[in-house]
């Protein structure tokens, strides 16, 4: 296994794209995709939500910038309680793997 991972983001979907673009420009992403139209259904505060239109980001990262790219979505997002799941990458594409520790290592911070 390797330290890749894929971190599940829901948000506004206003919001999306600048949320992708602050991880990838903090170095704390490698990639974000976009979903722009997930219908999520939930109960929040003792209420259902049944229509609740959001965008999912799937970020691309590795364990090392874990702590600082979910400190940073904590920051930024407009939720209490954001959705943020983190999920290993156990195997993928060896050069895809390493482009994406290329565009997350720590000495990229600027």
């Amino acid at each position: 296994m390797s330290d890749e991972v894929v971190v599940f983001v829901t948000c506004p979907a206003l919001a999306s794209q600048d949320i992708a673009e602050q991880l990838v420009l903090s170095s704390l992403a490698a990639c974000v995709n976009i979903v722009p139209a997930i219908k999520s259904v939930y109960k929040w505060e003792e209420k259902l939500t049944i229509d609740d239109e959001e965008a999912l980001l799937i970020i691309k990262s590795n364990l090392a910038r874990w702590a600082d790219l979910e400190s940073k979505i904590r920051e930024i997002h407009s939720y209490d309680v954001p959705e943020i799941i983190c999920v290993p990458i156990v195997e993928g594409h060896t050069p895809y793997l390493n482009w994406l520790n290329q565009s997350v290592a720590l000495q990229a911070q600027g």
